[in-house]
């Protein structure tokens, strides 16, 4: 048996401190040890991107990093992009735009997401498609998700230029 190594990390902006035996992966630690369910598991293979998760603001496969690799690094999840009983603006453009049916991808192409959308505020509709290539969706056609991250990209721009979301 392996021994336990002391992790420390910070989720969704809280401070988590835990002994983890070493082969254990970062999604399973979010979903067994700190019950973060939304950081699904699909094919455990890094090839669907339904654990995907934000590893110091960048966008990783939580199946494919052991949890000890996160010691010391920021780590966020779905349940950290708002708060409790809140939808973020990508949230709610991906409910109004039906981009979600059997929402077990939705996890991963939110975090996928707003990560993009932080690097690219203004995409195209090929660079958002380009952005959530790496997520299977077996539901939506994907028309609907891309469409919720322009919408989105959209409605943060005409604000910021003082125009009605």
């Amino acid at each position: 048996m392996t021994e336990a190594i002391r992790i420390q990390l910070r989720v969704n902006g809280q401070a988590v401190e835990r002994d983890v035996e070493p082969r254990l992966t970062l999604a399973d630690f979010l979903r067994d040890e700190l019950d973060l369910t939304g950081t699904h598991l699909g094919c455990e293979h890094g090839v669907c991107g339904a654990c995907t998760v934000l590893l110091d603001q960048e966008p990783v496969r939580a199946c494919l990093m052991f949890a000890v690799q996160a010691d010391g690094r920021d780590v966020g999840t779905v349940e950290g992009l708002s708060r409790p009983g809140e939808l973020t603006d990508l949230q709610a453009s991906f409910r109004r735009h039906h981009a979600l049916q059997c929402g077990f991808c939705t996890p991963g192409m939110l975090t996928t997401a707003h990560a993009f959308l932080e690097r690219t505020p203004c995409p195209t509709r090929e660079e958002a498609c380009e952005a959530i290539s790496g997520n299977i969706c077996r539901c939506t056609g994907y028309i609907p998700i891309v469409d919720a991250i322009v919408a989105t990209a959209e409605a943060r721009q005409a604000q910021k230029a003082g125009g009605r979301p």
